[in-house]
């Protein structure tokens, strides 16, 4: 009997062992289906919401309520060798755009920035949101106005030459066969290729670089803004001589880049402003006699 009793106990006692086992193990699987589960649906939560909300890495230009780059201050472009629309007084840019951007800048409520560069460089700056708007004496051409917009115009020019007092050249239709000095970009380059092939044309960064090598003889002549040569001829009274009226009126305004209404909005307003109430005038009138 006493062997009967130990045998059951012993067949007790091993069933409760298999099923302790048993439930150890179902239990660690269902963990671990559980671990796997929970780690996959984190991993495709995050997935979605990546997918879901890209990051973008486009840079807004010109979405301010101002029209400018920088909700506080206005940077203008130019290039400070052009008098007397821009030009160095000491380390200050002053002139005619210098002001007048100033006056516009205080109406618009901003800070007037200016950043001076080659000219030719003005387009690529414009248009890469380097600056907001062009204030250089910059000539309205169709061109141009197929990748810029323009204000309203703010002032008549056109074209002078430029020769040494004892030039036999006397009228534009002489320069045919010359060595043409002109400002690099400018409507003087434009007026130059008009008239001799490019070969017979050299490029300066400046109008003063360009009247430097009339003076040199490097050149025969140097077409440029009349204002300009009239500021350079002053300043060179024994030396050179303007030819005036060989080329057609051409038009200054500023401009800003392609599509930017708000800017170009807000830029004709105060022009048109500061024209009425007189301080254009006043402008126009300290700089160009």
């Amino acid at each position: 009997m006493k062997r009967i009793m130990k045998t059951m106990a012993a067949v007790v006692a091993l069933t409760l062992m298999i099923g302790s086992v048993g439930c150890t193990s179902t239990a660690k699987t269902v963990f671990q289906n559980q671990t796997t589960t929970a780690a996959a649906t984190t991993a495709a939560t995050a997935t979605s919401a990546t997918t879901a909300a890209p990051v973008d890495t486009t840079t807004a230009s010109s979405d301010t309520g101002s029209g400018t780059k920088d909700p506080t201050k206005l940077v203008m472009g130019t290039n400070a060798a052009f008098p007397p629309f821009e030009y160095l007084e000491g380390s200050a840019i002053v002139g005619v755009d210098a002001d007048l951007m100033a006056a516009i800048a205080k109406e618009l409520g901003l800070t007037l920035e200016i950043s001076d560069m080659e000219f030719d460089s003005l387009p690529t700056a414009l248009s890469n949101g380097q600056i907001d708007v062009i204030a250089a004496g910059f000539t309205v051409k169709p061109d141009r106005e197929e990748t810029m917009d323009f204000s309203t115009p703010y002032y008549t020019a056109a074209q002078t030459i430029i020769v040494l007092k004892d030039s036999k050249i006397a009228t534009a239709d002489d320069l045919t066969d010359k060595i043409i000095g002109v400002q690099s970009g400018t409507t003087g380059q434009f007026s130059a290729e008009e008239l001799t092939s490019s070969d017979n044309i050299k490029g300066f960064a400046s109008g003063m670089l360009a009247v430097e090598a009339l003076k040199n003889k490097q050149v025969d002549a140097v077409i440029i803004d009349n204002n300009p040569a009239k500021a350079y001829g002053d300043q060179n009274l024994d030396t050179i001589t303007l030819i005036e009226g060989q080329f057609a009126d051409e038009e200054y305004a500023l401009a800003v880049a392609k599509g930017n209404t708000v800017l170009l909005t807000k830029v004709n307003d105060a022009l048109a402003k500061l024209k009425a109430d007189g301080s254009f005038d006043a402008i126009i009138g300290k700089y160009v006699k």
